[in-house]
C-alpha cells in the first residue's frame, strides 16, 4: 500500500478563525503534517498542539519560514499582520494560504499578488464561500443560464448590536481596514460576483455611518464576536453600517451591512433578479429558486448536502501545491473583490460616484 505524502505546514495565527475553521479542517486530513502552530499569545499555539496534534508551539513565525520541512503556511493573524507575514512567506520560499481580506488596501493587496508570481508560489486567500455547495450551485445555474438574464442583485448582511472586539484590532482602521464591510461585507460581494462569472465594475456609490458606539463605554450590546479582545479605552474610527449601489456590465448590485443597528432584525441573504428566476440565498444555508413552468409559478427549494466548506478549501490549496493549479480562491481571481472594497470606500469618503 502507498504511503500518503504529507505536506508540512506551519499555521500562523491560533485565534478565532483557526479555533473555528482551519485547525479542525486540516487535523482531519491524512496528507497534512502541522508541523508548527504559531501566535504571540504562547498558550494559544500550545492549546493547538494538545487538542489538533500540531507539533510545536512556537511565538516566533520566523522559526517555521526557516524550517526547509515548511511547504506552506496557513496566515490567519488579525489584518493588519497580512501583508508582513505573508511577504516574509513568500520570501522564504513557502506556498501561502492567507484568511481574508487579502489585507488592508487594494495598493497592498496587489504588492501581495506581484510578490507571489516573483516567487513562483501559490498564494489563495479565504473567501470561503467560492467552496459553499450553494454557492457553487448557483454559480452553475447562472452559467447555464437558468435564471436568464440576472439583472439585479441585492443582499443583507445586518445585526442588532454586535460590533465585533469594540476598541481593539476590530474597530481600529489602521489594524482593519474597515468595519463591517471589509469583515462580512468581503464575503456577500465575493460570492456575488463570483456567481455573476467575471462581471466587469462600472461605477460604485456609498455611504458609511460609525453611530451606534460613539462613546464605547455606553454601547449596550446583544453580543460581540471577539470579546476578549475589546478595549473600552480604545479606538473605534470603522463603520458600523454600510450603504451602496455598484453598476457592472452584467448586473447591478445594491446592498446594506451593519455590525449594529437599533432594529433587533437579522438579515443575511442575497437576493439575485433573473428574467427567467429569481433566487433567494440564505447566507450560509440554501436557497429559494421563483420561477415559472409550464405556465405555472413555482417555488423549489432544492435539498442537497452541504460539507464543510473550510475543509474544502484547504484541500483544494493543498492539492493545487501539487498540480500548479489557480483555484478560485487564488489571489488572482480575488483583487477585483478587494478593489471594490477600496471604491467603496473612497466614495464614502469622498461622498460621491466613483468610477473604474
Amino acid at each position: 500500500m502507498t504511503e500518503t505524502r504529507k505536506t508540512t505546514i506551519a499555521v500562523i495565527g491560533c485565534g478565532r478563525i483557526s479555533e473555528n475553521a482551519h485547525f479542525p479542517a486540516l487535523s482531519q486530513m491524512d496528507n497534512v503534517r502541522i508541523k508548527y502552530a504559531c501566535d504571540l499569545i504562547l498558550a494559544k499555539a500550545e492549546d493547538k498542539v494538545a487538542r489538533y496534534g500540531a507539533e510545536q508551539a512556537i511565538t516566533d513565525y520566523q522559526i517555521a519560514l526557516n524550517d526547509p520541512e515548511v511547504e506552506a503556511v496557513w496566515v490567519l493573524t488579525p489584518n493588519y499582520a497580512h501583508y508582513t507575514v505573508t511577504m516574509d512567506a513568500l520570501r522564504a520560499g513557502k506556498h501561502v494560504f492567507c484568511e481574508k481580506p487579502i489585507t488592508v488596501n487594494y495598493a497592498l493587496s496587489c504588492e501581495m499578488a506581484e510578490e507571489a508570481k516573483k516567487q513562483g508560489k501559490l498564494l489563495n486567500i479565504g473567501v470561503c464561500n467560492r467552496y459553499h455547495k450553494t454557492v457553487e450551485v448557483l454559480e452553475e445555474m447562472n452559467r447555464n443560464g437558468e435564471f436568464g438574464t440576472i439583472y439585479h442583485v441585492y443582499c443583507s448582511f445586518r445585526a442588532h448590536r454586535s460590533i465585533p472586539g469594540l476598541g481593539g484590532p476590530f474597530t481600529i482602521k489602521e489594524q482593519a481596514g474597515g468595519g463591517v464591510l471589509i469583515d462580512w461585507g468581503i464575503h456577500f460581494l465575493d460570492l456575488i460576483l463570483y456567481i455573476l462569472g467575471g462581471a466587469t465594475l462600472k461605477t460604485v456609490t456609498c455611504d458609511a455611518y460609525s453611530e451606534m458606539a460613539k462613546n464605547i463605554k455606553d454601547y449596550v450590546y446583544t453580543g460581540m464576536w471577539a470579546e476578549e479582545t475589546m478595549d473600552l479605552n480604545g479606538i473605534n474610527d470603522v463603520e458600523d453600517f454600510i450603504t451602496g449601489h455598484i453598476r457592472t456590465d452584467k448586473a447591478s448590485i445594491s446592498f446594506n451591512g451593519a455590525w449594529a443597528q437599533n432594529l433587533n432584525r437579522g438579515e443575511m441573504f442575497i437576493d439575485f433578479l433573473g428574467d427567467k428566476g429569481g433566487v433567494r440565498m440564505n447566507y450560509g444555508g440554501d436557497f429559494t429558486l421563483y420561477t415559472v413552468k409550464a405556465g405555472q409559478l413555482t417555488e423549489i427549494t432544492p435539498k442537497y448536502d452541504i460539507p464543510n466548506m473550510y475543509a474544502c478549501e484547504d484541500a483544494a490549496f493543498l492539492k493545487a501545491i501539487y498540480t500548479g493549479e489557480h483555484t478560485k480562491t487564488h489571489i488572482d481571481n480575488i483583487l477585483e473583490s478587494a478593489k471594490l472594497l477600496d471604491y467603496l470606500y473612497r466614495s464614502a469618503e469622498e461622498k460621491k460616484e466613483i468610477g473604474f
